[in-house]
C-alpha cells in the first residue's frame, strides 16, 4: 500500500506555490465567513437583505445595524474567546450584508459605512 503524503514546501513566508501563508490565511478564512453567509441565506432566505417586515418596519441596513449592536453587546459582555467565535464570524457577515444593503440603497457597492461604537462599548 502506498500513502502519498501531501506536504507544502515553504520558503520564508511563500509557500512552495507562491501564496503567503498570510494571503492562504486571508483567503481560507474569508470563504469560511462567504460559506457561512450563503448557508444562512439558503436557510432564511433573504431575510437580511429583504426582510418580512411583519413586527419590525425597519429598513434591511437599519434591521442589520440592530443585529450588529447585539453581537457587539454579546462580545462585550462576554469577550472574545473560543466560544465566543461563532459571534465574531455572525458579526463579520453582518458588516458584509450592511455593506452590501448601503451599496443597494444608495445605488452603489462602494457605500461609506459609518459606526459609532465609542458610545456602547467599555
Amino acid at each position: 500500500m502506498l500513502v502519498h503524503l501531501h506536504r507544502k514546501l515553504y520558503i520564508g513566508q511563500r509557500s512552495l506555490y507562491g501564496m503567503t501563508t498570510r494571503k492562504q490565511n486571508i483567503t481560507k478564512t474569508c470563504d469560511g465567513i462567504k460559506a457561512l453567509l450563503l448557508s444562512k441565506n439558503e436557510k432564511y432566505g433573504d431575510s437580511a437583505l429583504s426582510p418580512l417586515g411583519v413586527f419590525s418596519k425597519l429598513n434591511s441596513a437599519e434591521a442589520i445595524k440592530a443585529r450588529i449592536d447585539d453581537k457587539l453587546s454579546r462580545i462585550s459582555n462576554m469577550g472574545l474567546n473560543d466560544t465566543s467565535e461563532d459571534t465574531l464570524d455572525d458579526l463579520i457577515g453582518y458588516l458584509l450584508l450592511l455593506k452590501i444593503a448601503n451599496g443597494e440603497h444608495n445605488g452603489a457597492n462602494s457605500a461609506t459605512i459609518s459606526i459609532d461604537i465609542t458610545q456602547g462599548i467599555h
